[in-house]
């Protein structure tokens, strides 16, 4: 029975064939970690902070200050949640206060250090533009020239994972 490849709906039929040649013969796992051997050291809700505030300063200075940012035990890949961003607007006073906050799927703690800054990367520009439509793929492209091909990429992780646990 062929692997559903719930990560890869969109993609087109072609390349779904190509992922599941490499499910047939073994390979997938092969590919990943040859392309992405490298691992990150963000472990912890501090250094997450550092590394997402590292990636917003250099390519989106001007946007709105994030009040937190953290690993959540909760967000689970299956409900397509591999991090969120969440806006709170509250009146004090006079003056409306905004309480941006993203949170990473924990499981990324372990994963590839390529996949952790495409997730940043992706919420980041959430920041700027709520929707996923052509301005914000193409922030996304302008924070990371390889974001399209880091997004399939860690779509066929998320698929080796899947597999894992079979």
């Amino acid at each position: 029975m062929p692997h559903s490849l719930k990560y890869l709906n969109a993609y087109p039929e072609t390349l779904k064939e190509q992922v599941r040649e490499l499910i047939r013969t073994h390979r997938l796992e092969a590919y990943i970690n040859k392309k992405y051997p490298e691992v990150h050291d963000v472990r912890s809700d501090k250094s997450l902070r550092q590394y997402v505030m590292t990636i917003k300063n250099r390519a989106m200075r001007k946007s709105p200050p994030l009040n937190q940012i953290c690993f959540d035990n909760h967000l689970h890949v299956v409900h397509n949640a591999l991090g969120i961003h969440s806006r709170k607007s509250h009146i004090q006073g006079s003056k409306i206060k905004r309480n941006m906050q993203i949170r990473i799927a924990s499981q990324f703690k372990k994963a590839p250090a390529a996949f952790l800054e495409m997730i940043v990367v992706h919420e980041l520009a959430h920041l700027k533009e709520l929707e996923h439509n052509k301005n914000f793929y193409a922030l996304c492209e302008y924070m990371l020239s390889d974001y399209h091909q880091r997004e399939l990429d860690m779509r066929l992780y998320l698929t080796l994972k899947d597999l894992a646990k079979k």
